[in-house]
């Protein structure tokens, strides 16, 4: 479906609820937030749902603290809007809600994203906050300060404040409207990449120091066990970025982050520096998400979790 139609029918609706996916990150709430906004100009109705808790990190950001719970709904809405989430999974708990609805969307831009709503717009971008630019200009929306800080949040996390090579000339013409509108680059790129709480460094440190090394150092892998973030008082959503570390490193063509979420279930996360197509390879685990940058969940002992990716991914080196 195209992004004109797709503007046509959400100018339609008086309400909204938009879905944001498990474990948020600075894209979705980023597009979330930006929507909300321009519907809130217009005095309709738009909340946020996620059924994880926000990470600290946004605080600074106004509309923050104005995300729901599944417990927090007591009302219907004309449509429900599902941002950044390439499957149904990624919903989490609140995908059941998601599915009562008659009008629903889905804006995305994983090219694994698997079209589960009645209205489906997916383009390969550098981060969703792209494709909410258009998107909403195509609606006529008036780009306000809010709004614009909102779309470059997402922007910026997405593309590592445009160090990654996802960034396209499109990207930094909308991040340079973006700027003239009011949005501060400045304080997202320092809020998202130079701040952090004592806790997050001392996690780091701990896992980096413990960065395992495979086929002939083309694999490089770090664990964060639940015992991990118990040891350093900190939350699952500290570990964001730990993954680009072990990229980094000269020789290694895929990173991989193994992280407990419960006992015998691991969320993985696979970087690539562009030989390998990651994305194949969450696929194969039935996961995906990009080329360059993909995700999926494990179940099984740890160890036979860590052989069967090392072998995976041998195959694909």
């Amino acid at each position: 479906m195209d992004l004109q139609t797709i503007a046509e029918k959400l100018n339609e609706v008086n309400s909204v609820l938009i879905f944001c996916h498990s474990r948020p990150d600075g894209d979705t709430l980023g597009s979330a937030f930006a929507i909300k906004r321009y519907f809130e100009k217009l005095s309709k109705t738009a909340d946020i749902i996620c059924d994880s808790p926000i990470p600290e990190k946004f605080s600074f950001m106004p509309i923050s603290k104005s995300v729901k719970t599944l417990d927090d709904i007591d009302r219907t809405y004309d449509a429900h809007l599902a941002i950044d989430c390439s499957t149904e999974g990624m919903l989490g708990d609140n995908y059941r809600l998601f599915i009562k609805n008659n009008q629903t969307f889905n804006i995305d831009h994983h090219i694994s994203n698997t079209k589960y709503a009645k209205y489906n717009y997916v383009d390969d971008r550098a981060a969703c906050c792209e494709i909410v630019y258009e998107l909403l200009k195509v609606m006529g929306c008036d780009i306000d300060r809010d709004i614009a800080n909102s779309i470059l949040l997402g922007i910026s996390t997405d593309t590592g404040h445009f160090m990654h090579n996802n960034v396209t000339a499109s990207t930094l013409m909308i991040a340079s409207e973006l700027v003239k509108a009011g949005g501060d680059l400045h304080e997202i790129g320092y809020k998202m990449f130079k701040s952090q709480p004592k806790n997050r460094a001392e996690l780091q440190a701990a896992i980096l120091s413990k960065i395992k090394f495979y086929s002939d150092d083309k694999i490089a892998m770090i664990t964060i066990m639940q015992s991990d973030l118990d040891r350093f008082n900190a939350t699952s959503d500290l570990t964001e970025g730990f993954i680009d570390y072990p990229l980094s490193v000269n020789g290694v063509e895929v990173a991989v982050s193994i992280l407990e979420s419960k006992s015998n279930c691991y969320k993985i996360s696979f970087r690539s520096k562009g030989r390998v197509n990651v994305n194949e390879i969450a696929a194969t685990f039935g996961g995906g998400g990009h080329i360059m940058a993909s995700g999926c969940m494990l179940h099984g002992f740890y160890e036979d979790v860590k052989e069967k990716l090392i072998r995976t991914i041998s195959q694909y080196l």
